[in-house]
């Protein structure tokens, strides 16, 4: 079963995203009015210092960068810092923008990969900030892998991304839009992954959240003024 097999649907309702507080929003590419100043901007702001970061901004088309609107830079460092080992449908070559339809679901995602950070320090007890952020994603084409657990348990391995991660660069390759996928940390969750930064529309800040994660027990999440 290959991607064309799965049906393909828009993102009709609003998604959220959390990134950690300790990384600052950079604002400069909120002003950038072309292409070319964003450029500019990147290696001012020594984004590019970074080979990786650097090689990442060449893969990403021209078309697809964005700028001149709110929380712009939120949505490039999406693609541009992103682990060298990727994440579940991107490869380390280039980001997406992972995002999921309930802000539960977003804590439950980040929740998980905090236990995985704290079982290998040794900790028991873990406090700390997210901003979160609500966006609009448009297009038609993301690939709906809902439901497909059984039949396809390569997508939704646990610790082994490299079905999804080939699965989801092929679906980038050909112009998709990206993929709906099950949530496997939140029971009933969906996630997104999105591959066009130019359909992430209307990104704001929804405040910050405050998440206290211990290795067992309930994850407690509290809203900052």
């Amino acid at each position: 079963m290959t991607a064309s097999d799965f049906p393909k649907t828009a993102i009709e309702q609003p998604t959220h995203r959390l990134i950690p507080s300790r990384f600052p929003p950079i604002s400069a590419f909120e002003d950038v009015a072309s292409a070319d100043d964003l450029a500019a901007v990147l290696e001012l702001e020594g984004w590019t210092n970074d080979r990786l970061v650097a090689e990442r901004a060449a893969r990403l088309p021209r078309a697809e960068w964005v700028y001149g609107r709110p929380n712009a830079s939120v949505v490039m460092a999406s693609f541009l810092h992103t682990p060298p080992t990727g994440l579940r449908f991107s490869g380390g070559a280039l980001g997406a923008w992972y995002g999921a339809l309930s802000v539960e679901t977003c804590i439950a995602e980040v929740s998980h990969h905090l236990r995985r950070e704290m079982l290998r320090s040794g900790a028991d007890r873990f406090v700390t900030t997210y901003r979160a952020y609500t966006a609009r994603i448009d297009g038609a084409g993301y690939v709906d892998t809902r439901g497909m657990a059984e039949n396809r348990p390569d997508l939704y391995a646990r610790a082994d991304y490299a079905a999804p991660q080939a699965f989801g660069e092929a679906i980038r390759a050909e112009g998709g839009d990206g993929i709906l996928y099950d949530s496997l940390r939140h029971r009933g969750g969906v996630n997104v992954c999105a591959y066009r930064p130019s359909k992430i529309q209307e990104v704001t800040q929804a405040g910050h959240l405050e998440l206290t994660v211990r290795t067992e027990g309930k994850i407690v999440a509290r809203r900052l003024a």
